[in-house]
């Protein structure tokens, strides 16, 4: 029982990084689900994808140490199967995902913040409890949370401007306040590649400033930040580069660049993109 423990302690504690790779790589992915079955994305053999419809289609994409991205695309466009891909949560039916050099299988260094008509807002949980759910890959099977992960939890509130609001319910809270705890247990988790699924969605302005501060003091984690936006403006103003998408890449390219005319005809004009 020991040894077992053992084994399952060192696999939810994660696997080690290759310091040379990059935080991301994609090589080819791609995922398709069957007509009829709506956007239920299901891994099926490639030799099958012909009458099936993709998802995502042929993404090659690889991004730097602390790089900010913004995935940009209209509705349907694959961005939040591209993202639970990275996760592990969806395994693609072709091409290859590495984190640090490794499949998304066992990292715990993957945070991935969904959009909030995905996330259960009744639940009974204080935001405390919320942001301490961000340490359940470092504490390990069978183990209680240590003074030590409540220090973390505390410190990741105060991170995001939120430990004021450890007490209460995360259903009491306004939109922008959820969105920082959600935020602050990605910190918790120590994450070195934060996933965001529009996570300024229905946020006023002094919401999304405060997203963006926050965001701002990762750059000196190191922390690499992948955001799905509909707001081109943003995309331009606040990222590194963008990642335009429907359902093929359109283009990647730092901002001037990526959001050419063609570029947005490509990715907004109706049908797949084409590479560029």
């Amino acid at each position: 029982m020991t040894k077992l423990l053992t084994e399952l302690n060192a696999r939810v504690a994660g696997i080690s990084h290759d310091p040379t790779a990059p935080p991301l790589v994609l090589s080819g992915v791609s995922a398709a689900y069957a007509s009829g079955q709506g956007n239920a994305t299901r891994r099926i053999a490639p030799a099958a994808t012909e009458s099936h419809l993709y998802a995502v289609q042929d993404i090659s994409l690889q991004l730097a140490l602390g790089e900010r991205v913004a995935l940009v695309g209209p509705n349907g466009a694959g961005k939040s199967t591209l993202f639970k891909l990275i996760v592990g949560i969806i395994k693609p039916s072709q091409g290859q995902i590495q984190v640090f050099g490794r499949a998304p299988e066992d990292h715990t260094c993957i945070a991935y913040v969904p959009q909030r008509n995905e996330i259960n807002w009744g639940f009974p949980a204080t935001v405390s409890d919320v942001v301490l759910m961000g340490r359940t890959g470092r504490i390990g099977f069978g183990r209680w949370p240590s003074g030590r992960d409540r220090a973390i939890v505390q410190e990741s509130l105060t991170r995001v401007h939120a430990d004021h609001l450890a007490k209460k319910q995360i259903a009491e809270l306004s939109g922008g306040q959820q969105q920082r705890v959600f935020i602050a247990r990605a910190l918790a988790q120590q994450t070195e590649l934060l996933l965001l699924d529009e996570p300024l969605a229905g946020l006023d302005t002094p919401s999304q400033e405060t997203i963006f501060e926050i965001l701002d003091s990762l750059r000196g984690d190191a922390v690499t930040v992948m955001m799905a936006t509909h707001n081109l403006e943003l995309a331009e103003e606040r990222f590194d580069r963008i990642v335009l998408l429907n359902h093929r890449l359109v283009a990647v390219d730092v901002p001037e660049k990526c959001l050419t005319a063609v570029n947005i005809r490509a990715a907004y004009g109706g049908g797949g993109g084409e590479h560029v």
